[in-house]
């Protein structure tokens, strides 16, 4: 199967719900990708034949990237770490702030999840506006990460989030692309 094909196989296995969660989105819902075998394999051999060089750790943010950074640190042999909203890891965290529409919101590490100098994928399953991705980055770099590529399922390039990444030195891999909002 070519990577065009690929693509598509992927990319025919995602639903889009239009107005959610608000009038005027069309909210690609990745669910029906999980629950098909054959679609979800794709998209892991996909990740992994995209990832440059070795990696040390994957790490997931929160919740559906745990998913695809689990899958694909196996083959990869690497560790996972995980990126969290506030308040949801035990022990001692790092964190970072980031902007919202209206207000900002925190994501934090375990302090010792990482050996700095470690090379490190992040992992999510979409990028919209880049906010959560480069906030994850920061935190990561703050920890002594080497982050040099990050890989999403979906990229909704008009609103610019790859972009952005890609501005701050980031390889960035999607494996589908949806127009619009």
């Amino acid at each position: 199967m070519n990577a065009g094909t690929v693509a598509d196989e992927i990319q025919r296995r995602i639903r889009t719900i239009p107005d959610f969660p608000k009038p005027g989105i069309m909210f690609r819902d990745i669910t029906t990708l999980l629950l098909d075998p054959e679609g979800l394999r794709l998209t892991v051999d996909a990740m992994v034949a995209a990832t440059d060089g070795p990696v040390d750790l994957v790490a997931g943010i929160e919740a559906r990237g745990f998913l695809f950074a689990a899958a694909i640190a196996v083959p990869l042999n690497a560790g996972v770490l995980l990126i969290r909203k506030d308040g949801k890891l035990p022990g001692v965290t790092i964190a970072e702030d980031y902007a919202l529409e209206y207000g900002t919101d925190r994501i934090t590490m375990h302090e010792d999840a990482l050996v700095p100098g470690q090379r490190v994928l992040l992992v999510d399953d979409l990028i919209a506006t880049g906010g959560t991705a480069r906030a994850a980055i920061r935190l990561l770099r703050k920890a002594g990460a080497n982050v040099t590529q990050a890989q999403f399922v979906v990229d909704l390039p008009d609103l610019g989030g790859a972009d952005l990444l890609r501005g701050d030195g980031i390889k960035v891999d999607s494996l589908v692309a949806f127009g619009g909002h």
